[in-house]
């Protein structure tokens, strides 16, 4: 009886997702919902390239890859970092590390207090010690949900001492980055941490180790004119978005139309910016190959 109850259910969970991937106006989001059919919240995913619609189940299963396009849907840094790095193999550097209000930017501690409830994230990246596939390494991933993962001084701190550890420590650095650009709510504060994180890295690239750097989307603004440049190795996701100003400024400053394809992670490539296009499922097995190829200087155990 219970398995005959299981198999309706499943029946009636098909023609629903038939019922609703053939609805021409569907709501191009994540999480559709229709109150004439009655959709579960999160039950769907509408892909915003193609239009196409799958299981939620199904689309967090293929590491929110759109089955029907590839395109590379955003991930949280745990999401990220779950995907990465080995298991059980991740110690977090600065978890606490949190803003202040240099500025007296009104709001700006109730908005930073609300986003850390809802994502659970101090600030915009984590940074720490991990091996992906046996190599071991210092990874940092930055988190669009949190203020659009701009950099404000906690982020750049938090980047900067991750290179400062790996420099010690003789390690690699992986970084996945994600980024609106600056956060104007630390002003010249903000602005500050470019040049910081670029001395960090600069150090660290002078002691002869590796650094690779993931563009993932958006990486765009101050973070773009900084580390995100700067890695030894620079790798993408595809068709991610890739700049430092906005499209509309550029045209606007050059009085000229620009390629449709231009920011996009394909068109860093043919211009020499990315080195290669890595999809989520082969980046793991990438990032691992690169870092055994550069592997011999790091002697430390994890926690050490």
């Amino acid at each position: 009886m219970k398995e005959s109850a299981n198999k309706g259910g499943e029946k009636m969970l098909q023609q629903l997702f038939e019922q609703v991937k053939n609805r021409v106006a569907m709501p191009i989001i994540s999480g559709v919902t229709d109150r004439r059919l009655n959709v579960p919240q999160d039950l769907l995913y509408r892909c915003p390239r193609c239009g196409g619609v799958v299981l939620m189940e199904d689309f967090v299963r293929s590491h929110r890859v759109c089955g029907e396009c590839g395109y590379h849907s955003r991930l949280s840094a745990p999401e990220r970092l779950s995907l990465t790095a080995d298991p059980d193999s991740f110690v977090e550097y600065d978890a606490e590390m949190r803003s202040c209000n240099p500025l007296d930017f009104k709001g700006y501690p109730k908005k930073v207090e609300q986003l850390q409830k809802a994502t659970g994230l101090r600030d915009a990246v984590v940074t720490g010690e991990c091996t992906i596939k046996g190599q071991r390494c210092v990874i940092g991933v930055m988190d669009s949900r949190f203020m659009m993962a701009s950099m404000g001084s906690v982020a750049g701190e938090k980047i900067t001492r991750a290179f400062e550890r790996a420099l010690d420590r003789r390690l690699p650095v992986v970084l996945f980055t994600a980024s609106g650009g600056a956060r104007m709510q630390e002003g010249i504060i903000s602005l500050m941490q470019m040049a910081k994180t670029a001395g960090a890295v600069s150090r660290h690239s002078a002691a002869g180790l590796l650094y690779i750097t993931v563009l993932t989307d958006p990486t765009t603004g101050g973070v773009t004119a900084s580390f995100a440049s700067l890695g030894d190795i620079i790798l993408a996701e595809p068709k991610v978005l890739v700049g430092f100003a906005g499209r509309r400024v550029i045209e606007a400053t050059i009085k000229e139309k620009l390629p449709d394809d231009f920011q996009t992670a394909e068109f860093l490539l043919e211009h020499g910016f990315v080195d290669r296009i890595v999809s989520r499922h082969e980046m793991r097995r990438t990032l691992g190959h690169l870092i055994q190829m550069h592997a011999g200087k790091g002697e430390e155990s994890l926690g050490e």
